[in-house]
């Protein structure tokens, strides 16, 4: 097992409960998630709290969205905590957090998520990192939430 931890940071200019009411509630991920665009016919299933903590989202896609669910776990004034779960292409479970600390110039947001590849995933590390794979995405989705925490 090969153990990794990504981090994504940014600064925005709000609230830091305007950011974390986009977070804590995924049908508001459709206005910033950088998967959201994989597939435009994605079924899309909200359960439990309509946000916070019991709230639930699953999806089911093409290839490139796959499959899979989420839950809010965890949830205070500065952070979200989410147990995110992948049956496809790949099973995984991670753990994902968003936390939100107010700054003079706005909020310091930042967006990790850590885990364990094992198998295959395991020798993949070795050739492309976690951090190359999906930086680029928390980067993105970071900027997306950026503007429509800003707007």
């Amino acid at each position: 097992m090969t153990d990794f931890d990504i981090v994504r940071e940014t600064v925005i200019k709000a609230d830091p409960a305007r950011i974390r009411a986009l977070v804590n509630d995924f049908q508001q991920w459709q206005q910033w998630s950088p998967w959201e665009g994989l597939d435009p016919t994605m079924e899309r299933t909200y359960s439990g709290a309509d946000r916070g903590i019991g709230a639930r989202y699953a999806w089911n896609g093409n290839r490139k969205a796959g499959r899979g669910d989420m839950e809010i776990t965890s949830e205070t004034s500065q952070a979200v905590g989410i147990r995110l779960n992948f049956e496809k292409p790949i099973r995984n479970t991670n753990q994902v957090t968003f936390e939100f600390i107010a700054r003079p110039e706005g909020t310091a947001v930042s967006w990790r998520m850590t885990g364990q590849r094992g198998g295959l995933m395991a020798l993949m590390a070795k050739v492309m990192p976690m951090d190359r794979m999906i930086g680029k995405d928390f980067e993105k989705g970071l900027a997306q939430l950026k503007a429509a925490a800003e707007a």
